[in-house]
């Protein structure tokens, strides 16, 4: 039994030793076509980056060239070592159980048939800020099973490419411009024609909006409300940087209005609410405290010490 083992151990060290230089040699095919793979899959994708205005394509397009040439350097490998039947039948094992894995991972080749077609037909690109149902923020990256977006806030949110492609994509960089909106409430004895005047203006001074004929800025009558006259502004701004061009832009706009709305003494009121008493009581006790209130209080107390 003993000498049966150690012939068998024998015969089998023999054939490693025959086909040790085929391993050596298969090893060095497989660390130098991966070295090859990295730089040519980088050459190519620097090569479509700085043809294409798409970043985000010369990205995918290099990942998907770098696994292909990965697989086709580790079957060459195994083809030098004499493993060509097993490659043949990882192949055929590939084939065959296609189906198999497609139903069980079917998310994942969801995912990623998702972004194949997403890499040659979607409807935004790299630093593009975009809204994806709840998701808001800035374009950063998209790999094979999601698109990957950095919020406002400074949060990274990755979407399966899958609820991209289904789910309806707001594209605010697309076009350049944004359309953007606020209410200015003004009370019911101001002049309305007065405030539209000043709101105007300030529109047409407003350095950070758009200025031409196919993008006006105006301001209309929007609704009676309970304690105000509301106005609506509508404006228009760049959203090559959304921060800059849409938010701190709106944000200036509404420092300029209430600025020349005070130095024209056209009264900005709150909300008006009604105060019901319910039981016997018919009257209420109200007082009014002003900032004179204020001054002489603190004389008051410093008397009564």
């Amino acid at each position: 039994m003993f000498e049966l083992l150690s012939q068998s151990i024998q015969k089998y060290w023999n054939q490693f030793i025959i086909i040790l230089p085929r391993l050596g040699l298969a090893l060095t095919v497989m660390v130098l076509g991966i070295i090859t793979v990295s730089w040519l899959s980088n050459l190519f994708q620097n090569r479509i980056a700085s043809k294409a205005h798409d970043p985000l394509m010369g990205r995918f397009l290099g990942k998907t060239i770098h696994i292909v040439l990965i697989i086709a350097v580790c079957l060459m490998a195994l083809s030098v070592a004499g493993m060509s039947g097993i490659a043949g039948g990882l192949l055929a094992t590939a084939g065959a159980s296609a189906v198999v894995i497609g139903f069980a991972f079917k998310d994942i080749a969801e995912n990623f048939m998702a972004g194949i077609i997403l890499a040659f037909n979607r409807p935004f690109n790299i630093n593009e800020t975009i809204q994806i149902d709840q998701t808001f923020g800035k374009v950063k990256d998209m790999a094979f099973r999601y698109t990957q977006i950095i919020t406002f806030d400074g949060r990274d949110v990755y979407i399966p490419n899958s609820d991209v492609l289904k789910k309806p994509v707001i594209n605010y960089t697309g076009n350049g411009f944004y359309r953007m909106e606020l209410t200015v409430g003004i009370a019911y004895e101001a002049s309305i024609g007065q405030a539209i005047d000043i709101i105007q203006q300030c529109l047409d001074n407003g350095s950070d909006l758009v200025h031409d004929d196919q993008h006006i800025n105006f301001v209309a009558e929007d609704n009676l409300s309970v304690s105000t006259v509301d106005l609506k502004v509508y404006f228009w701004v760049t959203t090559d940087d959304y921060r800059r061009g849409a938010l701190m832009a709106r944000g200036k706009l509404i420092r300029s209005i209430k600025e020349a709305m005070d130095a024209a003494d056209i009264y900005l009121p709150c909300e008006i609410y009604e105060l019901k008493a319910y039981g016997p009581a018919k009257s209420l006790d109200i007082r009014m405290h002003t900032e004179s209130d204020d001054l002489k209080q603190p004389q008051m107390q410093r008397k009564a010490q």
